[in-house]
């Protein structure tokens, strides 16, 4: 558990479970996307399957721990590829993952079939379900019935971004443990100690991560800048009335050869104009995301107003929202950036 960064509380919490033998059966680890849900879920499962584990977690080294998160899950197109669980290189630690935003009720069933046998070399089995707020109503169900009786040598673990989107009575069932967004200081110490980063970037990456070690892992620093460019072309655009250089941008955004960065270009323009928005309503320095653009951001809070910005943001959150389902992001985005305009 010490190499784990953030969320100290739920660490805490896990460790005293486990060291008075009080894990629940069902637990549902709630919290924002890329802040750490799933590797507290690996390193609960390493405390299961270590036969090292004390006070402080597992030891980490022996071969039941290393082998804990390795797994070989499909690359292919085909959906009944993922009507299962995926088990680890320990044969006791089994993982669920959605196929294209959905996780199938064959996988769930799955789950519930391998929850009833017995452990192979551990004391128990653990079933982490990734996503899991990306059910549909068959596959609720079916993980329902697993819930409703867990057999006592299977604990469950739900990872979930949308806790609200679970069914209330799959909630009920489990202890929830909510995550917070990582300390953007921890995640700049992370970036430091990966050498991959320079001060420069590192500081830049987390201060834009949201708190998620995830998203800042995946920030590639020269790249950012480029679209953060792009986004303050469009406001500027937008401060302006400029409905074609609005149209051009949204062209920018929804580009084919690009499609998969979408929704890091959405992340760059609700960072941005959030950031405006404190500015223009007092908040502290401390809170600016792209402080490097401090003078940037201020000239552009000055020649909008508040509410603009304040339902810019709320349009914004209806998009993200939108992506449960198809929507059309072309149309979307016009809609969004043209509005900005009016």
């Amino acid at each position: 558990m010490k190499k784990l960064i953030g969320n100290n509380e739920v660490k805490a919490a896990l460790l005293r479970l486990f060291q008075k033998g009080r894990i629940p059966n069902a637990l549902l680890f709630a919290g924002p996307d890329g802040v750490g849900k799933k590797q507290f879920a690996f390193e609960l499962a390493r405390m299961f399957v270590c036969p090292h584990a004390n006070a402080d977690g597992a030891c980490g080294e022996c071969p039941a721990c290393s082998r804990t998160d390795v797994f070989s899950l499909p690359t292919s197109d085909k959906g009944d590829d993922y009507d299962r669980v995926f088990f680890s290189q320990h044969p006791d630690v089994g993982l669920v993952v959605p196929f294209k935003r959905n996780l199938r009720v064959g996988a769930i069933r799955d789950l519930e079939r391998e929850a009833n046998f017995r452990p192979y070399e551990a004391g128990v089995r653990i079933f982490i379900v990734d996503d899991a707020d990306k059910m549909n109503d068959a596959a609720s169900n079916a993980l329902l019935k697993t819930l409703e009786e867990p057999p006592a040598t299977s604990h469950i673990i739900l990872i979930a971004s949308r806790a609200d989107c679970l069914l209330p009575t799959i909630r009920s069932r489990c202890q929830m443990m909510r995550f917070a967004p990582v300390p953007s200081e921890d995640i700049r110490l992370l970036l430091l100690g990966g050498g991959h980063f320079s001060p420069e970037d590192a500081a830049l990456a987390a201060r834009v991560s949201g708190g998620s070690i995830t998203r800042a892992l995946d920030t590639v620093p020269a790249a950012f800048r480029i679209q953060r460019s792009l986004v303050l072309r469009a406001l500027n655009a937008a401060a302006n009335d400029d409905k074609c250089s609005l149209l051009t941008a949204s062209e920018e955004m929804n580009d084919a050869k690009n499609k998969e960065d979408f929704e890091s270009k959405l992340e760059i323009i609700r960072g941005v104009i959030h950031d405006m928005w404190l500015l223009k309503n007092g908040g502290r320095m401390q809170d600016i995301l792209n402080a490097d653009l401090i003078a940037d951001l201020n000239d552009l809070s000055e020649r909008l107003e508040s509410t603009d910005l304040a339902n810019w943001m709320a349009e914004i959150e209806t998009m993200y929202e939108s992506f449960i389902v198809n929507i059309n992001r072309k149309v979307a985005t016009d809609a969004l950036l043209v509005g900005m305009a009016a």
